[in-house]
């Protein structure tokens, strides 16, 4: 089996990665991304030198093509989308591949079950980060994958991002502090900026203050015994500017409110697996592996 990795779907998230490990020296030559439109595959081609596109317009077979000796396949369709996926390319798999799903929703049972019996299948909750290395991904495995696999895939992921390996019955979760996390980070850049044109900075001013305090903190959280609260306490000291401001935000239940933020994330996405699964017919029972 070859090195290759292949795409198949390469929207914001999968493109995330595909950048986060070419970054992190993978081989453009070892990379091939499967999408629908030709526009999009030569845009990738151009973007990316040295890794193949196919669009589905043009080869119809694109997402088997891809799939065929890959070492690795990242099922990255919308959540929706992601079992039909797993059923078209099932017969193109060889039993050692490993394939990936990085959709929220959809269950290790429901893959497992779409796919030849025994396959390798791990359940992962990337975050965009990813693409400048400083992501985080869960990993969840099936029962067909064995440490070998799991190590595979530590590899082509470690120099990208901070791998955790978490049981699938937190997956949502993770997706609530994790996946959704860098849109909080964001929302609170957009407060801060905003915050800095109410009390008279000019707009453009305060975004720039924002976004590159929020880049700046976040760094300091990736030094070697970095702790967010003794960073925290030391900055809040009694009586300073700092202390003023985390006093009002304390008041005002700001922690509570992240909290219940993420509560309603975990609630969504709980809520999506019983939507998907819903749409789709039975699970299919683990059909024979073609290639053994």
């Amino acid at each position: 089996m070859s090195d290759r990795i292949a795409f198949l779907g390469c929207g914001s998230m999968n493109e995330a990665i595909l950048t986060g490990l070419l970054r992190a020296g993978m081989a453009p030559a070892n990379c091939v991304v499967t999408v629908r439109r030709a526009h999009r595959a030569v845009e990738l081609a151009a973007r990316y030198p040295g890794v193949t596109a196919i669009a589905g317009e043009e080869e119809p077979s694109n997402n088997q093509q891809a799939a065929k000796g890959a070492a690795l396949i990242i099922l990255g369709v919308n959540p929706a989308e992601t079992i039909d996926l797993a059923r078209e390319i099932a017969n193109s798999l060889g039993p050692g591949t490993v394939v990936i799903s990085i959709a929220a929703a959809v269950t290790l049972a429901e893959l497992q079950a779409a796919l030849p019996k025994d396959q390798p299948v791990v359940r992962t909750l990337p975050n965009t980060p990813i693409k400048l290395g400083h992501g985080v991904i869960s990993l969840s495995p099936g029962n067909g994958c064995s440490p070998e696999n799991l190590k595979m895939v530590r590899r082509i992921f470690q120099g990208a991002s901070t791998i955790v390996e978490v049981p699938e019955e937190q997956i949502d979760t993770v997706s609530a502090i994790s996946g959704s996390g860098p849109a909080y980070v964001y929302y609170l850049a957009e407060a801060m900026a905003a915050a800095g044109v109410e009390l008279g900075l000019a707009p453009e001013l305060a975004g720039i203050l924002a976004r590159e305090t929020v880049a700046g903190a976040g760094l300091t959280l990736t030094e070697p015994g970095a702790n967010a609260s003794a960073m925290l306490r030391d900055m809040a000291r009694p009586e300073n500017i700092t202390a003023c401001a985390i006093a009002v935000f304390d008041q005002e239940g700001i922690p509570a409110t992240i909290t219940e933020g993420a509560r309603a994330a975990v609630g969504r996405a709980a809520a999506m697996t019983v939507e998907i699964a819903q749409q789709k017919q039975p699970p299919l029972q683990a059909i024979p592996h073609p290639l053994q």
